[in-house]
């Protein structure tokens, strides 16, 4: 088993929960900005003395659900921070940006870091659309003509032009190029059977997020291992990644006080009003493949901000409780989904970032030289 430490850098100080998306950032003091995003990057970096594998970094916009509008931006700071860690962007929203100029930023990365990098390439989430100003429906296929277009820019050894449906380019030869050959380690999420088999089409790790059911996450993870193998590929535990909201703390009690504290800010203030765009979006767009697919996806956020804390555990939603507590809990989902990696996410809502420190170092202490030998 190895682990991914991940960070959306929230706004902690809204006063009132925001009425819709995108939200108005008179509340936003350039000073106190500064101040957490010094704190959210020694937090980042730290996590190499933890012993996480990974470092990971993500990209929203309007909202002050979290702060990284790019996550390239990020990773070069933490490049210079670090020097093990590998450099998880999880991830560029390529649909929605210039293909070359992420082929570039992350081959830029690559070779700052010396081969670190774990490139992401993300759809999103529907609301990130509206807010560059792109038709939901045409996402999938923006990201079909994207990936490719970023794998031949890291490829190709001559200049090649590029005629596609959403981007033309008569010349382009990209410099520099990834250390990694022939190009870094890939991965995308897949949050539904029909992600699932882009991303094996793709032969790419998946990340899958917002679990609510181990259940349904098992046919996810099946539909995903079924269409690798057509690509002539057995799937392993390595490639597949599980994104947690976790929370460790001494006694099983104060972590459940804590990430209950943490979630009443999450979904209260920071993603309500990210539901409101997203369930406007779903309606009025062909993002999901058909209707039944929006309709889980609306579902499956509604059911998250409505259980309880012990709800959460027993469903396999989150991580929470004593070092001891949480490893008995992977153990449980390792056992049921078949992952390699989990992605770790202590920063959520508003939990002080001493309890993230802490919660870290029991992580390290207490938690990886048992979870690591699953």
């Amino acid at each position: 088993m190895r682990f991914s430490f991940f960070h959306l850098m929230p706004w902690t100080d809204l006063a009132a929960p925001p009425d819709d998306w995108p939200v108005g950032n008179a509340a936003f003091d350039p000073m106190r900005g500064k101040e957490l995003y010094d704190r959210y990057l020694d937090t980042m970096a730290y996590a190499e003395q933890c012993g996480f594998d990974w470092v990971g970094c993500n990209e929203h916009h309007f909202s002050p659900y979290g702060l990284m509008a790019n996550c390239n931006l990020i990773g070069a700071a933490l490049a210079q921070r670090t020097s093990r860690i590998k450099l998880a962007m999880l991830g560029n929203l390529v649909p929605l940006l210039n293909p070359i100029r992420v082929a570039e930023e992350y081959a830029m990365l690559d070779v700052m870091s010396g081969g670190r990098l774990v490139a992401g390439m993300i759809r999103g989430v529907p609301h990130e659309y509206v807010a560059y100003n792109i038709d939901p429906g045409e996402s999938r296929e923006r990201l079909r003509e994207a990936a490719a277009l970023i794998v031949k820019c890291w490829t190709a050894t001559e200049p090649f032009r590029w005629d596609g449906r959403f981007f033309q380019y008569p010349s382009i030869s990209i410099w520099p190029k990834p250390l990694q050959q022939p190009h870094p380690p890939i991965l995308m999420s897949a949050s539904n059977e029909e992600s699932a088999e882009f991303a094996a089409e793709h032969r790419a790790m998946i990340g899958m997020t917002l679990i609510a059911e181990l259940g349904i996450a098992q046919g996810i993870i099946g539909t995903y291992r079924t269409a690798l193998r057509a690509q002539g590929i057995e799937a392993t535990p390595a490639h597949v990644l599980l994104s947690y909201n976790t929370c460790i703390a001494d006694s099983d009690a104060e972590a459940r006080e804590q990430l209950s504290a943490g979630l009443r800010y999450f979904h209260g203030f920071l993603m309500k009003p990210i539901r409101k765009a997203q369930n406007r979006v779903i309606e009025s767009s062909k993002f999901f493949a058909d209707a039944q697919h929006g309709e889980r996806f609306s579902k499956r956020l509604a059911t998250l901000n409505q259980r309880s804390i012990e709800e959460m555990i027993e469903a396999g939603s989150v991580l929470c409780g004593s070092p001891e507590t949480v490893v008995r809990q992977m153990r449980r989902i390792r056992d049921a989904l078949g992952n390699g990696w989990f992605n770790l996410n202590f920063k959520i809502g508003n939990i002080p970032d001493a309890v993230v420190r802490h919660g870290m170092e029991l992580f390290r202490d207490r938690v990886l030289p048992e979870a690591s030998t699953f």
